[in-house]
């Protein structure tokens, strides 16, 4: 495959030299982020809470086991506006592999850059804070870097019809907000019927046993619909258990406030202390905003708090059988340390 000159042009004024694939777009807009973690960049790149960013892999060398097949997709298809990487290997070693990354970014349409000097960007990041960015070929100019964030991603990722899956005597509706497929892998190890809604659909008026709220994209003050309607389900006894942006989305619906992160926390070694049994954990994480810990009213408390920030990572009810955490606990990639959590919400559907 032909690579030719190409730039990464951040809106704050740097710019980066590189190299990109022939086949791509003169320009490729977005938000540009880093990911810490050293595997999992398939899993990444299909995670609907990406959509609308570039996605930085702070790991020098990609690409070295290559892409197995969909099964480790976290969608159906690439959701990451672009890649950028230091070095792209060339070859790839790995039984389940069935094509390079670079021949898969091309069947997916997924825009890169490479030899980036990604320490030096992500240096760049956390000083300004992550930036709307674009790569570029060659010498075509940008004229404008709009904000994703003024975006109603969610909508974007969402599925538009409900749907079915798993068997069991209780119901728990799935509030897809860009759900990753590792959650409902995690859900299908309990005897459970899942129905997976749209962000918008509302539920509150049916039969049902427990609620789960996924991860999903962009800035949860957009979510307005998605956060009433939650608002009313939280007014049950009923079992809620929110990850990632369905944290900020119950934070949202019990009165809380958001805010944006300077660069966001995105890897898979982030310890996180929880409250009760003061034990560290280590998380796998993808988000740029969080809940304002005194913002939440007083039947609410801090469940999960981040040791490397001191930012809220969970939160819960002080008597409901209802909480959220800020990480993802059915990890994908990342360590499965907090699987537990899925139990406990496993365990008071079915108790209920």
């Amino acid at each position: 495959m032909t690579m030719v000159p190409a730039r990464l042009i951040l809106a704050s004024g740097e710019e980066f030299q590189g190299v990109c694939p022939d086949w791509q777009s003169d320009v490729v807009l977005g938000e540009v982020v880093f990911n810490t973690g050293m595997v999992g960049y398939t899993e990444a790149l299909t995670d609907p809470s990406y959509k609308g960013q570039i996605l930085t892999f702070t790991y020098p060398l990609i690409g070295n086991y290559g892409v197995a097949d969909a099964s480790t997709y976290e969608s159906e298809k690439a959701q990451a506006a672009g890649m950028i990487v230091a070095e792209l290997a060339d070859h790839y070693s790995n039984y389940k592999a069935t094509t390079s990354l670079l021949d898969w970014c091309k069947q997916q349409g997924l825009p890169l850059i490479a030899n980036i000097d990604t320490r030096a960007l992500t240096k760049t990041l956390r000083s300004h804070g992550v930036v709307a960015g674009a790569i570029s070929k060659g010498d075509s100019g940008i004229n404008e870097f709009p904000d994703i964030n003024q975006s109603h991603l969610v909508e974007q990722v969402s599925q538009f019809e409900p749907s079915y899956s798993g068997e069991g005597d209780k119901t728990i509706i799935l509030v897809d907000c860009g759900v990753k497929g590792s959650i409902l892998r995690c859900l299908e190890k309990f005897p459970l019927r899942v129905k997976r809604v749209p962000y918008n659909y509302d539920f509150t008026k049916e039969d049902y046993d427990g609620v789960l709220i996924s991860n999903g994209p962009g800035d949860p003050t957009l979510c307005q619909e998605t956060v009433a309607i939650v608002k009313r389900a939280m007014q049950t006894d009923k079992p809620i258990f929110g990850i990632c942006l369905g944290s900020q989305i119950m934070g949202l619906a019990l009165g809380a406030e958001t805010f944006k992160l300077q660069f966001g926390h995105r890897g898979q070694n982030h310890p996180c202390l929880e409250k009760d049994s003061k034990r560290c954990y280590l998380t796998s994480q993808n988000h740029g905003f969080a809940v304002k810990e005194d913002s939440l009213p007083a039947d609410w408390s801090v469940w999960f708090r981040n040791l490397n920030d001191n930012t809220v990572q969970g939160i819960a009810h002080n008597s409901k059988p209802q909480f959220a955490v800020q990480f993802h606990p059915e990890a994908g990639p990342g360590p499965v340390d907090t699987f537990w959590i899925f139990e406990k919400f496993y365990k008071l559907v079915a108790n209920k």
